[in-house]
């Protein structure tokens, strides 16, 4: 089984830092997956996989992953999940439900004129009770990383990475 340990971002393929690699296949993965730094999963070509990546480490679409070896690489696809997106045109109302979207710790893609997050039912009527409209999409996701590249940490964490599966308020 191929085990990959090496993450090359996308933003940096092709600069002297990070040439360019010769790419064997891609890892199709839903982001819930792409956030987790050890996982299982199958290529695109059928072969099985081990991705063990540094804790915190959030795969992007395009990234490549290269084995111990450095001899075989895959591309990061992201795969085709449920997507709730809200849509507008007022930047106040959309960066109000950013704001309260943020608050609860979900994931967004941002782009001009609308929101984009996993699909939760109870999330969607809130954004609407705050006056967007959401639509149900099928669409790959992209989050944004968050102000610090990456996982969510603390001062003098040192590396220490957790998600927040809690319910508290913010100021």
């Amino acid at each position: 089984m191929l085990k990959f340990t090496e993450v090359t971002r996308r933003e940096t393929l092709g600069t002297p830092s990070a040439p360019a690699l010769p790419v064997a296949d891609s890892l199709e993965i839903k982001f819930d997956t792409r956030k987790r730094s050890r996982f299982r999963a199958v290529l695109v070509s059928g072969a099985e996989c081990a991705v063990v990546v540094p804790r915190g480490t959030v795969l992007r679409d395009g990234d490549l992953l290269t084995d111990d070896t450095g001899a075989t690489s895959v591309r990061v696809r992201a795969a085709v999940e449920t997507l709730s997106q809200a849509v507008g045109n007022d930047a106040l109302l959309l960066t109000r439900v950013a704001y309260h979207l943020g608050n609860r710790h979900v994931s967004l893609q941002i782009e001009p004129g609308q929101l984009t997050y996993l699909h939760d039912h109870v999330l969607d009527e809130m954004v609407r009770a705050l006056g967007l409209p959401v639509a149900t999409v099928q669409a790959p996701f992209q989050p944004e990383s968050g102000a610090y590249g990456g996982g969510h940490r603390h001062a003098g964490d040192e590396g220490h990475d957790h998600d927040h599966d809690h319910d508290h308020d913010h100021c």
